[in-house]
């Protein structure tokens, strides 16, 4: 049987702004979810801490100069309904770019939500235990709807990042798995990161 069938993660990777998270946050209001972070102590968030949080991370990358911090935004997201429990998982990611012959020593921002696309079954027959994965929109399709309806929120207001870099070998557009926002665009377009490496969005 193939272990790995239904195994991986539904993607999709973000950059709005805080006022526009907002709007993402409005989502979870009427659902039973817990935003813990994922220390030690699995610190309970509240809404309004998620977006502090999510607004410290934004303003690293917006600001005109660098600031000293750095920023991390880092949740697991556990969702409950009366007949599921599962989970997202929300962290920030760097988009690499090349600078002068090799990578640039900043990366830009992203956030990465995920979920998983199988839940994990486990199973014992003559030779042992093993597992498996199963389709999770069969076992837990309330869950699953509502990473879409998050999502697919993203998307509509969103459209994919392409940005050039002041680079000999790569004047080629450079293309991540990355969704950026109008207003988004504007602010970095403005930031110590473009100034710094003479970074050009396409098509604002």
């Amino acid at each position: 049987m193939d272990k790995l069938k239904n195994s991986g993660f539904y993607k999709l990777k973000f950059f709005i702004t805080p006022e526009e998270f907002k709007g993402v946050l409005k989502l979870f209001e009427h659902k039973q979810v817990q935003f813990h972070l994922t220390n030690y102590a699995q610190t309970k968030h509240d809404l309004n801490q998620v977006y502090e949080a999510y607004q410290t991370f934004y303003q690293y990358f917006t600001r005109q100069e660098k600031p000293e911090y750095h920023p991390f935004f880092v949740y697991s997201i556990s969702v409950t309904s009366d007949q599921e429990s599962s989970g997202f998982f929300a962290r920030n990611e760097g988009v690499s770019f090349p600078y002068g012959g090799q990578w640039a020593e900043d990366e830009l921002p992203c956030i990465l939500l995920s979920f998983p696309k199988g839940l994990q079954i486990n199973l014992e027959d003559d030779k042992g235990k093993y597992y498996i994965y199963e389709d999770i929109r069969e076992h837990q399709p309330l869950t699953y709807t509502f990473f879409e309806e998050i999502t697919g929120y993203i998307k509509k207001i969103t459209k994919p990042l392409r940005f050039s870099a002041l680079d000999a070998d790569a004047m080629k557009e450079q293309k991540p798995s990355v969704r950026i926002s109008r207003d988004a665009i504007q602010d970095m377009s403005i930031s110590w990161i473009f100034n710094t490496y003479g970074l050009v969005i396409s098509g604002k």
